[in-house]
């Protein structure tokens, strides 16, 4: 028999237009029906290794920054708190019932108000003689650790059920929400060396551009960890608010617009804000707008849109393009430097806006860890 002619290259692939050669049929119908059968089998394998490498990830990421906590915390303390925080980790929040018709945002903010007061108690309970930074910082770092183990666990809850029910379907959208959660779980990630040495966020942009305009001026305490102060500017009066720094706390803007507003009676409301830029949008970008310029859960963005719609105030809005990982880690330099530009914008938009003998309302939103004023 003459080996040489059964395995020439020309008898494997049929290139002599030969069409009955076996070698050749099983070549392209082997995979064919493997792909029939198996498909999506092989889909789901090379998926779930992609969420898997994600999944222990996201592990690694909660366990680190719980021994940071930790460790950050022994200086502090002379006991034991591992069993305190671990407890505190599995703490949740169940939001009222949504079909409200009277409106659930009084009950969302009780809800929340009630969890904040609840972890600064126990914050405060870890170790005695804590200053009121300390108890900030601790408490911000303590929400990083919880929410990457609430990430961690709802990714790996979605994928053991998907691979349990061998469910392909429900495992494709987790694998395209997975990039966003883990940018979301870097940011948090690389939050905790600024946190721990007290140096100012990305987020704390809009509180530093205001705690400049007020350097001169008698501070006055007005809410949980929030002040305000007065000043003029070519014939207008400025009410100047933002959260009492330099802890990290965003105060309680709401409640404190709430009440300037029904005290002072300004004319005009701007909002200093750091805002989410979009792919391709330049970091430091500053841009202008129209509307409460807040974050967070809404609770204050509907009482600021509540008290402005009560007093018929118009409500101007500056913000700062950054990603979420600028917002939520050391601020870098294109932002800080924008602070001056967002300083002249503000004056800017008051000359254009108001007339001499007016009032304006001017609040610096976000954290102010490391920010004085």
């Amino acid at each position: 028999m003459n080996y040489t002619e059964i395995f020439s290259v020309d008898n494997l692939f049929g290139s002599n237009s030969d069409s009955s050669n076996p070698i050749m049929w099983l070549i392209w119908i082997v995979p064919i029906v493997i792909f029939v059968f198996y498909g999506q089998r092989i889909q789901l394998m090379v998926t779930s290794g992609e969420i898997n490498k994600g999944i222990e990830k996201l592990s690694r990421y909660k366990d680190e920054t719980r021994k940071d906590l930790l460790d950050y915390l022994q200086k502090k303390s002379s006991g034991d708190v591992t069993k305190k925080i671990d407890g505190y980790l599995e703490y949740f929040t169940i939001m009222p019932v949504d079909i409200d018709p009277n409106g659930i945002m009084p009950k969302i903010k009780h809800m929340l108000r009630s969890r904040e007061d609840y972890t600064r108690a126990q914050v405060l309970s870890l170790t005695q003689n804590l200053t009121p930074l300390e108890a900030s910082k601790i408490q911000n770092l303590l929400e990083v650790v919880t929410s990457l183990n609430l990430l961690h666990k709802i990714v790996r809850h979605l994928f053991l059920t998907a691979k349990k029910q061998n469910n392909f379907p429900l495992i494709l959208p987790l694998q395209m929400m997975l990039p966003f959660v883990m940018e979301q779980a870097e940011a948090l990630k690389g939050a905790v060396p600024a946190l721990k040495s007290g140096q100012p966020l990305g987020d704390g942009i809009g509180p530093m551009v205001i705690g400049k305009m007020m350097l001169q001026s008698e501070k006055k305490p007005i809410g949980l960890e929030t002040v305000y102060a007065e000043s003029d500017f070519e014939g207008r009066k400025l009410i100047l608010l933002k959260a009492e720094g330099p802890s990290a706390t965003v105060g309680r803007p709401g409640d404190a617009v709430e009440i300037l507003a029904a005290e002072k009676k300004p004319d005009l409301i701007i909002m200093v804000d750091a805002g989410l830029k979009l792919e391709g949008e330049t970091s430091g970008t500053v841009a202008q707008g129209f509307g409460a310029a807040i974050g967070g859960i809404g609770t204050d963005r509907f009482q600021i849109e509540e008290v402005a719609t009560k007093y018929n105030i118009p409500v101007y809005a500056i913000v700062i393009k950054q990603s979420i990982k600028e917002a939520i880690t050391l601020m870098t330099k294109e932002i800080a430097d924008k602070a001056d530009e967002v300083e002249s914008k503000v004056y800017t938009m008051i000359k254009e806006n108001t007339k001499q003998g007016q009032s304006v309302l001017v609040v610096g939103v976000g954290n102010t860890l490391g920010v004085p004023q």
